[in-house]
Parts: structure tokens; C-alpha cells; sequence
């Protein structure tokens, strides 16, 4: 018997990768297995009525995609137009969705039991938080920022 054939199998750590980018200077990631590509910000059609975060729609390729601003939607002050914002688009369930951030940073890799979870429960949005040397890591949930938009929007009808 071969010596090498009695060694058990060291158990592989799961190294998962995340789109990171900024939001006023704060860095925030999706799960890279979401995201379908990124571009330089595209003309968008405003839509009426919508909620202060759904800045507008975005034909992309003859397919219509819903626009996230995240900076108001977690309530950062507007962008200076100086700032040229970033389309990451997200799959969701195969519906494509556009969250505009500030600046794309990397595709960074990492282990998942490096990931706390926040320490902030206001925003339910945020599912843990990664540090690292430089900064902290926040992870976003593209599918909960719809959810919170979408009760938004249901309490808005409800009230008025």
C-alpha cells in the first residue's frame, strides 16, 4: 500500500469572489455570481412617480432595466457631477436590474467564514462585512434592496 493512499484528503476552503466597488467612499460588493457585466453610465429615462432611488430605466441592448441609485437608496448625499457613476448589472432571478455606484474597485476573492455579520441591523440590505487591510467590505444584497424598494413603494399606494 502506498503511503500517500492512507493521507486523508485536506477539506478544501470554498474561495467565493465579489464584484467591490465605492459609494461615497465606502466600499460595498456584490456576489460576482450575480453580476452580467458593467459599463460607463448610459442615458436613462426617468420614470414618473417612481421612488427617489429608481433613477430611471436603461435600454441595454433592446432589453428595459430598472436603474437603482444606490447612494439615495442608502442615503448618502447626491453625487457630484464630477463623479462618473458605474452600471453594474445584476441577474435577479432572470431579470436584469442596474445599481449605479460611484467607482468599480475589483473582483476580489475571499473565504466565507472570513465574512461577521454587520453590526449596524438598521439595514438589513447589508449581509456581512469582510475585513480587510485597507478597508471594510460590505456586502449588499441586490434581491433585499428590491424588497425594501418594493415595500417602499406598497406603503407609499397604501398611505396616500
Amino acid at each position: 500500500m502506498n503511503a500517500d493512499s492512507t493521507k486523508k484528503p485536506e477539506q478544501a476552503v470554498k474561495q467565493s469572489r465579489c464584484c467591490t466597488f465605492l459609494i461615497a467612499d465606502k466600499c460595498f460588493a456584490f456576489d460576482s455570481d450575480l453580476v452580467i457585466e458593467v459599463l460607463q453610465k448610459g442615458v436613462i429615462n426617468k420614470v414618473p412617480l417612481a421612488s427617489p432611488a429608481i433613477s430611471g430605466l436603461l435600454n441595454l441592448r433592446g432589453r428595459i432595466v430598472p436603474v437603482i441609485d444606490l447612494r439615495t437608496f442608502l442615503k448618502f448625499s447626491p453625487a457630484s457631477p464630477s463623479i462618473q457613476q458605474i452600471n453594474i448589472i445584476v441577474d435577479i432571478r432572470n431579470e436584469w436590474y442596474c445599481f449605479l455606484v460611484d467607482q468599480l474597485l475589483d473582483v476580489t476573492a475571499y473565504d466565507s467564514h472570513q465574512i461577521t455579520p454587520p453590526s449596524n441591523a438598521l439595514l438589513d440590505v447589508i449581509t456581512g462585512v469582510l475585513p480587510t487591510i485597507s478597508h471594510l467590505i460590505h456586502f449588499l444584497s441586490p434581491e433585499k434592496i428590491l424588497k425594501r424598494l418594493l415595500e417602499i413603494k406598497t406603503r407609499t399606494l397604501s398611505v396616500g
